[in-house]
């Protein structure tokens, strides 16, 4: 495998000379592009010693018309890992800033992205760097999310590179996505739901589509067809195999992925579709009168329910649960009652599990056992929903 490495201006850079032994152990090449800054900090010296390859950093190497071409190295990749990656590449990145080798060989780049962030963890926090994070997830590249610890500053934060051996799993792991899903349909629900009440008030919850995305996105990659059902929600995802209905209430997604199912080979049911709806719906804004305002629910149709009833025996049902108290006992309870082969149920007891966060923790109950796993990016988490999934198919 061919791996171009990108090394930044950052203290870490010296984790890359690790990260380069751990590519090459196992017998992948690497080419490594460093910019201006990043020379500052490691030497071209130590790292072509270590990729047997002369290292790039300018398009001129020298003086006599020759030049690096950053579209034959994007061909050339199976994956770029840029690490460390700076507050300032990343922005670059986001932006298209194209004014060093690394960025115009990202730009240039058909294979697979990740990065790994460093920085102090003030920078790290800022509002910029998030949404500069967000873009380039949103555009398929992969972060691998940097540790807490003492930081160059000496404070103490999130901020530190992941260490070379965690990035090289992550790295390798992805690109080693078994093709198991080839041929299959499956149908994936996404999001919140909206349930107006008048024009302009609507009842919704925390969902931010962020696991259904990942899910979507794992299944494409290993050769499924997707279709993706998806409530109102800033996410989006660009890989290729997905194709995406956008819905705003619950009866619109029930409608949907019905119609949906009867060509899947299994559904997955991510959404956190809303239990209950108006019964009735106001033409215009509700104005502020009088002691308040008394809303009569009705529930919504139970997709889960639905779909299982619907289920023919080559079918495979997947729901989600979300509970607050007794949570494995109410999650078993709805694997029976909806008729479906496993449930994911979702944690808010854990910091940094459930909505809005980019990591989760679940645990896969099935008719037979409770699987428990530990906090994850839900990247992961979806890769281990899937790894299940296909485990149906071929038993």
């Amino acid at each position: 495998m061919n791996i171009v490495l990108g090394i930044t201006g950052s203290i870490a850079a010296y984790k890359a000379c690790t990260l380069i032994r751990q590519f090459v152990k196992q017998g992948h090449e690497v080419q490594v592009v460093i910019t201006p800054a990043g020379k500052e900090f490691i030497t071209p010296v130590t790292l072509s010693a270590l990729t047997s390859k002369p290292v790039i950093s300018d398009f001129f190497a020298q003086r006599d018309g020759t030049w690096h071409s950053h579209v034959s190295l994007g061909l050339w990749a199976d994956a770029m890992v840029i690490a460390p990656a700076t507050a300032s590449t990343i922005g670059k990145m986001a932006h298209g800033i194209a004014d060093n080798m690394l960025i115009t060989t990202y730009l240039s780049m058909k294979a697979p992205v990740f990065i790994a962030p460093a920085m102090d963890l003030d920078m790290w926090a800022h509002p910029a760097t998030q949404d500069n994070l967000q873009l380039l997830r949103q555009r398929g590249v992969t972060v691998i999310e940097p540790a807490s610890g003492e930081l160059a500053s000496h404070l103490v934060g999130k901020g530190r590179m992941e260490e070379p051996e965690r990035i090289a799993e992550v790295v390798l792991t992805a690109l080693a996505k078994p093709r198991d899903l080839e041929g299959r349909r499956i149908l994936i629900t996404a999001g919140p739901t909206y349930e107006r009440i008048d024009p302009v008030r609507f009842i919704g919850n925390y969902s931010s589509g962020k696991m259904g995305i990942a899910l979507a996105e794992e299944c494409a990659r290993r050769g499924a067809k997707v279709d993706l059902v998806c409530g109102p929600m800033q996410r989006q995802t660009t890989v290729a195999g997905i194709e995406t209905t956008h819905v705003e209430s619950a009866e619109q997604m029930w409608q949907a992925a019905s119609q949906r199912f009867t060509q899947a080979d299994a559904a997955i049911l991510c959404a956190a579709v809303a239990d209950f709806t108006p019964d009735s719906v106001a033409d215009q804004k509700i104005k502020r009168e009088g002691d308040g305002l008394v809303l009569r629910l009705k529930p919504t149709q139970d997709i889960a329910r639905g779909l299982g009833t619907m289920k023919q025996p080559h079918q495979r049902l997947v729901g989600f649960a979300l509970e607050t108290h007794d949570e494995v006992e109410h999650a078993q309870a709805k694997l029976q009652k909806k008729n479906l082969d496993f449930i994911v149920l979702n944690s808010l007891q854990d910091e940094g599990a459930g909505f809005q966060h980019d990591t989760n923790k679940v645990t896969i109950i099935t008719p037979a056992e409770v699987i428990p796993y530990p906090l994850k990016p839900k990247t992961e988490v979806a890769h281990d929903i899937v790894d299940h999934l296909a485990t149906l198919f071929n038993s």
